[in-house]
């Protein structure tokens, strides 16, 4: 089963290895660079990527510029950056990048935006595996030990997102906000009945670990 693969263009270091971190933890290959216009010149080997996280301001070959070379390539780009003026932004997104994040930014919200970036551009991997549980995004099928097993489809969801960020622990009202929507007027009750359903359903008590007061994690 293929996995979606992310190029990493940063220069520091401690910003690319956070994200490279949890690019591995959410399933995904990827590669980093450093240096514009060294990515620019690996692309010509190896461009095999659906998506590109590309910093404005490095070092050999600007953002910017390097926007060009991945539309090449067909290798949509979300800019991650410390330019926050507007003028910045404008041209980026008219110059044809998906989105615009400045930092500092929340790493949940870069993932839930590479995700969207994804599955806009048709790119998204529509099969997620938790050991030996497969999620089909586009059939809304589950399955452990090859035995379908029956969600509700928002139960399918809040399991869905658990898996995309797994490993990684989730706030109640973050998985509230995606799922139901921020206009719903239920309280976070409503999230921790979906999850014991889950549990009981899937037989994940052990995998699905609550966080007392805050939300929850899924581990595999």
């Amino acid at each position: 089963m293929s996995r979606n693969r992310i190029l990493v263009v940063e220069d520091d270091k401690a910003i690319s290895d956070g994200i490279a971190v949890n690019l591995q933890y959410s399933d995904y290959d990827y590669k980093v660079f450093a240096n514009g216009q060294e990515a620019a010149e690996a692309l010509r080997d190896d461009y095999s990527y659906d998506l590109a996280l590309l910093d404005i301001m490095l070092p050999g070959m600007d953002g910017f510029e390097l926007l060009g070379h991945m539309q090449n390539y067909n290798i949509p780009v979300i800019y991650l950056t410390a330019k926050d003026d507007t003028a910045s932004e404008i041209k980026g997104l008219r110059e044809g990048a998906e989105d615009y994040i400045v930092k500092p930014f929340e790493i949940l919200t870069l993932l839930v935006r590479i995700e969207k970036v994804l599955k806009r551009t048709g790119k998204l991997n529509k099969i997620l595996r938790v050991c030996n549980i497969l999620i089909d995004l586009e059939q809304h099928k589950i399955t452990k030990d090859g035995k379908e097993i029956g969600l509700k489809p928002l139960e399918f969801e809040v399991f869905a997102m658990l898996a995309k960020y797994k490993n990684r622990t989730i706030p109640r009202d973050k998985i509230l906000n995606e799922i139901w929507g921020i206009d719903f007027f239920g309280g976070t009750r409503t999230v921790d009945v979906h999850i014991a359903n889950i549990r009981k359903k899937l037989e994940l008590n052990d995998m699905i670990k609550t966080v007392p007061k805050y939300g929850y994690r899924l581990e595999g």
